[in-house]
């Protein structure tokens, strides 16, 4: 008995406290620029916990600029097509699942004429280094939201709230 007043209990919390589920249809966002041939389409802005989910494309053999991950891990899934980070052995394609540690430095290059797709969950802040390792820029979940909310309103795109 005392498990079932526990439960709806719980839940009760949960239903007063916690976030509605929510499900996003990708293909209704608009890709938003982020670079010379790099794009990404957001599917979530975790505001309390710094954290943004999406998906990154890049084509025509395109880059994203040396960067280090700080404070937090980046966890990534490849969709579509093939890349890889210059420092690093391995090629990523599709079925791959990435991790990356906080701290961790590398430039991801898409080397095919094939468009690549990649699912991205971030954490902290994405600072882009120039080679004396000098920031140069830097992003983060406030920084990326930003970006899609002024690409919606200079394209007249109705935005969707995707802090959930």
């Amino acid at each position: 008995m005392a498990s079932t007043v526990t439960s709806t209990a719980l839940e009760r919390m949960i239903e007063e406290l916690g976030l509605p589920d929510q499900a996003i249809q990708a293909d209704e966002l608009p890709w938003v620029p982020q670079g010379e041939n790099v794009w990404f389409k957001p599917l979530r802005f975790d505001l309390t916990n710094g954290r943004w989910v999406n998906l990154l494309k890049v084509t025509k053999q395109g880059k994203v600029n040396r960067h280090r991950h700080s404070g937090g891990q980046v966890l990534g899934f490849v969709i579509a097509g093939s890349w890889r980070y210059l420092e690093r052995e391995w090629v990523a394609r599709p079925g791959t699942f990435v991790y990356e540690p906080p701290g961790d430095i590398h430039t991801l290059v898409v080397e095919s004429a094939e468009e690549m797709q990649t699912l991205f969950i971030l954490e902290g802040v994405i600072q882009y280094l120039d080679d004396d390792d000098n920031v140069i820029y830097q992003d983060d979940v406030f920084t990326k939201m930003e970006r899609y909310l002024s690409f919606c309103e200079r394209e007249r795109i109705a935005a969707k709230d995707l802090r959930y």
